[in-house]
């Protein structure tokens, strides 16, 4: 029987875009093999949002390989989900709000986006370091009151996550996401991260690694640790 963690991922897979652009009020994440090693410990916080998507070649292999599943890779970055969002937004007139990274980089991030995308509004914006969990629940409530449609939450794994959950809690009936480093890289001018030729060989995580040296531990870790463990969930739930 598939773990919560994987009925998630194939739940999210059977959405088109549209349904994923157009359907709300719905909260999504993303999970990779390194952030999977986490999702794992923290199944309780993974299993209220409404979709969980396959970030990755190697997560989406596993799954093929162990449940017999083939489901799509998506990811929240120029490769996938993010230009789509994006363009949708500008074509239906819809608002973006980002929560995401220091200040200076979101704001150079959506400076850069806006010269891709001149006609898309943007609702509001903040960084991602809050000092307290009142100041989160401020964010949160103003959020709810600015009511953008789409949410994107760049805070790390977990934060990110809890972060917008309390969003929703808080009464958001928007769409929103997870970004991870989207608003980082983008901020470094960096919108298109992958050339072309690693995207369409799936060497993505490569790239990175070589891009990134503090993600090799990461990335290590993932090598090492991802397989044994995703089988022995597929084994003994």
């Amino acid at each position: 029987m598939p773990s919560i963690l994987v009925n998630k991922i194939e739940e999210a897979d059977l959405l088109t875009l549209q349904e994923v652009l157009s359907s709300a009020p719905r909260i999504y994440t993303f999970l990779n093999p390194v952030s999977y090693l986490t999702a794992m410990e923290h199944k309780e916080v993974f299993a209220r949002f409404d979709g969980i998507f396959a970030d990755g070649s190697i997560l989406v292999a596993a799954i093929k390989t162990l449940y017999g599943k083939a489901v799509e890779r998506r990811s929240f970055d120029m490769t996938s989900l993010a230009p789509e969002l994006f363009s949708f937004a500008e074509r239906q007139g819809k608002t973006v709000y980002i929560v995401a990274s220091r200040q200076e980089q979101v704001e150079r991030a959506i400076g850069i986006f806006k010269e891709r995308w001149p006609g898309l509004k943007f609702a509001g914006h903040r960084n991602g370091y809050f000092s307290s969990e009142s100041e989160m629940d401020e964010e949160a409530a103003k959020i709810v009151a600015t009511a953008p449609d789409f949410l994107i939450v760049g805070m790390g794994m977990l934060a990110q996550e809890r972060f917008l959950l309390r969003v929703r809690d808080a009464g958001f009936r928007g769409i929103g996401f997870t970004c991870g480093g989207f608003i980082h890289q983008t901020a470094r001018n960096e919108i298109d991260y992958y050339p072309g030729w690693v995207d369409r060989m799936n060497l993505r995580f490569l790239y990175r690694m070589y891009r990134e040296k503090h993600t090799r531990k990461r990335y290590m870790q993932a090598a090492l640790l991802f397989p044994a463990r995703f089988l022995y969930e597929r084994l003994f739930g």
